[in-house]
């Protein structure tokens, strides 16, 4: 702390160092100022005449160095000998003394003066080190600015390159989804294409002969019909691979439905391909819309057997699966679980790693023209995503394929079962069963009208869901079923419902849509207790899904 304080007072006391003739007057002025100051005290100081000058001599030489310092040792020298010694005295003879005062003067002055020497040069050699030490900071700071305006231009590039890496994956992305938007329209076209030339062929056919010849006219009616129902299928496909079809998910035993779909699979596959069931023991229960589930084990086996022209064999198999997350995070929208997995593998030529990449592709195939539409494995694909689940392909070339199916367990109570309708059940209806239709698009309440009709039931149309609900508020109407679309304009559906439930407690409802994005269905799944029919629809479902709802307890 002391000597820091010293070096403040001597960087103070630079500026007066510049000069050197301001020491050699200040060792003159101090000198005389000591002197006068032993006048002064004369009465109180006696003897001791070269210590009058220490003051001085350390002012001195502390502020402007040792050579100063020095001259205002020699001029004290010189007023101590003619003022302040004794008269006559001398440095020769017997004068021992004197000799030892000035000695011990002299010696004192001269330590003084190396002590203030070397306290000069070590604040100098420190000024010169603090000013090298600001030199390399601001040399150093210099740099640090320049590298950092290096590293930003660099990090700069980077974020350019960035943005240019990005904007060319999204055009490469963009192109790609182009891509495939292209060749699913190009297939969607084709199809329909193909679909709509029977259907309008047909008709006009049946329309040419349905005077002259009714068997011929019923023949192109059946071609259309036909194709109209392959057209409602390439639909169906087409939701399931989007994930936008309705999903009716229920509590299913996978072994009983592999079981229950042996009879079906053999006859499908033909004779040339021989099927093995594996059932596991212990099998979880799943959670999955059965015959959805059902198509898809049906394409997956199906595509085994068109791998295998020469014939083979196709292995189904269920298992109990647990996808941890190591598993997931190699595996995108897979959530780790426990899942009930539904394996098919064929014995047939397998794929290649090229092939095996846009297997789920819509409309990829490799089979000949006129041989598949491509959207089995995608409509597999789409319903395991749509349902929670996953599929995985594996395949090597010559060695075979599999397909790995995995669907969420289920780990609720049991749920009731819904049996289906036998199949010898009337589906007509009676004259006393009134059915109000709310459908907005004319021509679609109509036929609605009529097929109902047609099965026996008593009819009430409305146009929209006003027209519904006034009818039913100023009107003793009584009535079994509201049949009701769900998309339609001020209020949909779903609202006509729960205003006719305020009004009518108990009605029972059954809603149709041929898009799925709407009130009654959330996440591709359907609500809790809701009954729906798809469109398109043929007499045969709309008959037995009325029948199922007017025959619910």
């Amino acid at each position: 702390m002391l000597v820091r304080r010293i070096r403040k007072w001597y960087e103070a006391t630079q500026f007066l160092r510049e000069h050197s003739w301001l020491g050699y007057a200040f060792a003159l002025l101090t000198s005389i100022g000591a002197m006068y100051v032993r006048v002064l005290l004369s009465g109180v100081l006696q003897g001791f005449p070269f210590i009058t000058f220490f003051v001085a001599i350390v002012l001195t030489a502390f502020i402007f160095g040792w050579r100063a310092g020095a001259l205002a040792g020699v001029i004290g020298a010189v007023i101590s000998g003619y003022f302040l010694l004794p008269p006559g005295w001398a440095l020769t003879g017997n004068g021992l003394s004197n000799w030892i005062g000035m000695g011990f003067y002299v010696a004192l002055v001269s330590v003084i003066l190396l002590l203030t020497a070397a306290m000069h040069r070590g604040f100098a050699e420190y000024a010169q080190d603090d000013r090298l030490r600001r030199q390399l900071n601001d040399l150093l700071e210099i740099r640090v600015a320049e590298r950092t305006a290096e590293l930003e231009a660099a990090n700069q590039k980077l974020r350019d390159e960035a943005q240019s890496r990005a904007a060319a994956e999204a055009l490469v992305r963009q192109m790609q989804k182009m891509e495939v938007v292209g060749q699913l329209t190009g297939g969607i076209a084709h199809d329909f294409n193909n679909m709509l030339a029977i259907i309008i062929g047909s008709l006009d056919m049946a329309k040419k002969y349905f005077q002259r010849d009714p068997v011929k006219a019923s023949r192109s009616i059946d071609h259309a019909l036909e194709g109209a129902t392959r057209a409602a299928e390439l639909t169906a496909r087409l939701l399931a691979f989007s994930r936008q079809q309705p999903l009716d998910p229920r509590v299913v035993d996978a072994n009983k439905l592999v079981s229950g779909m042996s009879e079906l699979l053999t006859r499908t596959l033909g004779g040339n391909v021989r099927m093995e069931t594996v059932l596991a023991g212990g099998l979880w229960r799943m959670f999955a819309d059965p015959p959805q589930l059902e198509s898809a084990i049906l394409n997956l086996c199906v595509n085994g057997r068109d791998a295998m022209p020469e014939g083979g064999k196709i292995t189904l198999e269920t298992m109990n699966a647990h996808l941890d997350d190591v598993y997931a995070a190699e595996h995108a929208e897979v959530r780790p679980g426990q899942y009930v997995a539904i394996a098919v593998t064929d014995t047939g030529m397998g794929m290649s790693a090229e092939v095996l990449s846009r297997a789920f592709d819509p409309f990829f195939t490799t089979k000949k023209p006129g041989q598949g539409t491509g959207l089995g494995l995608s409509q597999v694909y789409g319903f395991a995503k749509q349902s929670g689940g996953h599929v995985k392909m594996y395949s090597e070339v010559g060695q075979g394929t599999t397909v790995k199916l995995y669907l969420p367990r289920y780990v609720g109570e049991d749920e009731p079962v819904q049996h289906a309708l036998p199949t010898d059940r009337q589906l007509q209806g009676t004259s006393s069963e009134v059915i109000i239709v709310v459908e907005d698009e004319d021509r679609v309440r109509r036929m609605s009208v009529q097929l109902l009709r047609d099965l026996g039931y008593t009819v009430i149309e409305a146009a929209d869901a006003k027209q519904a609900l006034t009818m039913l508020e100023t009107d003793d109407v009584a009535f079994d079923l509201l049949f009701t679309d769900v998309v339609m304009p001020d209020m949909n559906g779903k609202q006509l419902a729960d205003r006719v439930r305020e009004l009518r407690p108990g009605a029972r409802v059954l809603y149709t849509t041929g898009y799925t994005r709407n009130a009654v269905i959330h996440n591709g799944m359907l609500d809790r207790d809701v009954s729906f029919l798809p469109k398109p629809f043929t007499i045969q479902q709309l008959a037995a899904k009325i029948r199922q709802v007017l025959d619910q307890n």
